[in-house]
């Protein structure tokens, strides 16, 4: 069974291109193997159909705006000769708070890099030719609009020709511009011929350089239709160090370790009113939460109506229960989302079913570990799997079987375990039960009478030992976590030694960071991460 979700930033698809409009404070790629996804990345591992996306152009993380990728080898050859040749037409448009001289405005220079800049040089023997034409499309309280057509494509062209020219870019703070929410740059017009018809085809998307570029995002990413469950400010990523948001249904939820501001307060009551919800609540977060009583740790009513005992939220079209009286979690951990999807697609990533077809079973097992309110388990039921959830309260499995019966799936065709992982896991294998996939995404740490304390940090690896005896062989193991601490190259090195000790072998690797609505900067660094393994 498929469930495949809709992207609300795709222009166009058919067989031998897609298009996209880039949002801005995303990537056209990764910038190293355990950064935040691109766009590219994003979509190449989203869809099987999509698996073999490559890039022909870029825009900068902060420009917006038309993107062209070629699905096929067919349209890879026809797409990158036009782009060499300069025939593709590209417009942006472009908003400068400084005095514009000219209406319309030629320039051609070499565009040089000096250190992390690129600067424009008079055009001399040997140099290439940059050229970029400016028109001024309008004005008002005090800032310019323009249109802009790069003739020729250098690294930050249109960027460095408006500061050169005396009308840096508004929020360009590299090249002089005005500090803003955004760099005020977006491609909204490219003109191309079909790389297999050869039909001229006009791509365009709008712009609202008046939006909060923050908060814009995530619908570009999310269609709220199927998921109204995300995060909605991520700290420092999104300009609000050490304050977090996520819109959960009809509700918000802000944490910090402070109380709100004045302009945080005025915020909430801004989205509240933008997305039409019943209210917001306030966490304050504790260092030491497993020392604090559940009053301390609950959420408190901010603005708006009272959230009920239980509400039902959307994430990729299935369903599931939330609460703000069960203590420091509401009941899904949004970060894993598209891990999730995962499970109700049976796809991981560009060549990685989550199932190999030869050897699927009818009715595929999973065994999810650590399965809090049984998240991953509802999807991999809905999916057609036979789930055994395992967790060592028995209020969170009750809260898993109602998310069970939410979505369709009869909670008694599945098995709910209570107890301490490692012991069941030891239980299982001496009753020789075996697996097809395994998740493990345990808490940073947890402690319990049979075993003592867990410490993600220093016995991962030992958790990967005790849950490799019941993983079938080419079975596949997710495993996750978010200390902080934890680097990823230590924890997958952790995971690697364990299978290795395990005299087994790791046949494919694909490797998640959190999702693009968790922005990483280094302002906000990473702290989840998740690794997806095939396992002979």
């Amino acid at each position: 069974m498929a469930f495949l979700v809709s992207v609300p930033c795709i222009i166009f698809e058919d067989h031998h291109l897609l298009v996209v409009n880039k949002p801005a404070g995303m990537n056209t790629h990764a910038a190293s193997p355990f950064a935040a996804e691109g766009i590219y990345d994003w979509l190449r591992h989203r869809e099987p159909r999509w698996a073999q996306l490559a890039i022909i152009h870029r825009l900068d993380k902060e420009t917006s705006g038309v993107l062209v990728f070629s699905r096929t080898e067919r349209a890879n050859g026809p797409l990158t000769e036009e782009f060499a040749r300069h025939t593709v037409r590209k417009k942006y448009l472009l908003l400068t708070d400084r005095a514009v001289q000219r209406k319309e405005l030629v320039v051609e220079s070499a565009v040089v890099r000096v250190g992390e800049r690129y600067c424009a040089r008079p055009l001399h023997t040997g140099s290439e030719r940059a050229e970029t034409r400016f028109r001024v499309a309008g004005s008002e309280a005090g800032r310019t609009l323009l249109e802009a057509q790069p003739i020729t494509g250098k690294t930050h062209q249109i960027r460095v020709h408006a500061s050169a020219n005396g009308f840096p870019i508004l929020g360009d703070t590299l090249y002089g511009g005005t500090p803003a929410g955004r760099v005020h740059l977006h491609a909204q017009e490219l003109t191309l011929n079909h790389p297999l018809t050869g039909k001229e085809m006009t791509f365009t998307a709008p712009v609202d350089f008046s939006a909060d570029a923050r908060l814009g995002l995530r619908p570009a990413l999310i269609d709220p239709r199927e998921t109204d469950a995300f995060r909605l400010v991520h700290g420092a990523a999104d300009g609000w160090p050490g304050w977090y948001v996520d819109r959960l249904g009809d509700f918000l939820l802000s944490q910090s370790e402070q109380p709100l501001t004045d302009k945080q307060r005025e915020a909430l009551t801004v989205w509240l009113k933008g997305f039409s919800l019943r209210g917001a609540y306030h966490k304050t977060l504790a260092r030491q939460s497993r020392k604090t009583d559940l009053a301390q740790v609950s959420p408190q009513k901010v603005f708006g109506d009272a959230a009920p005992r239980e509400w039902i939220v959307r994430e990729n079209g299935l369903r599931f229960a939330l609460s703000f009286n069960e203590g420091y979690s509401v009941g899904l951990f949004l970060d894993q989302r598209d891990n999730r999807r995962r499970f109700l697609t049976g796809h991981i990533a560009a060549d990685f079913a989550l199932f190999k077809p030869e050897t699927r079973n009818p009715k595929p097992e999973i065994l999810n570990a650590f399965a809090y309110t049984c998240g991953f388990s509802a999807c991999a039921a809905k999916a057609g799997a036979r789930a055994t959830s395992l967790d060592l309260s028995r209020k969170y499995l009750e809260w898993g079987r109602r998310n069970f019966a939410l979505n369709g799936v009869d909670p008694g065709a599945h098995d709910f375990i209570f107890g301490d992982v490692f012991d069941w896991l030891r239980r299982l294998a001496k009753k020789k039960r075996a697996f097809d996939v395994i998740v493990l995404d345990p808490p940073t740490f947890s402690q319990s009478k049979e075993r003592g304390a867990f410490q993600a940090e220093k016995d991962y690896g030992k958790l990967v030992t005790s849950a490799l005896p019941v993983l079938k062989r080419a079975g596949v193991l997710f495993a996750s976590t978010n200390a902080a601490k934890l680097l990823p190259e230590k924890f997958l090195d952790q995971v690697a030694a364990a299978v290795g000790s395990a005299r087994r072998k790791i046949v494919q690797q694909h490797f998640a960071p959190q999702p693009p609505d968790f922005p990483i900067t280094r302002a906000e660094p990473a702290y989840l991460k998740t690794v997806w393994l095939r396992i002979e």
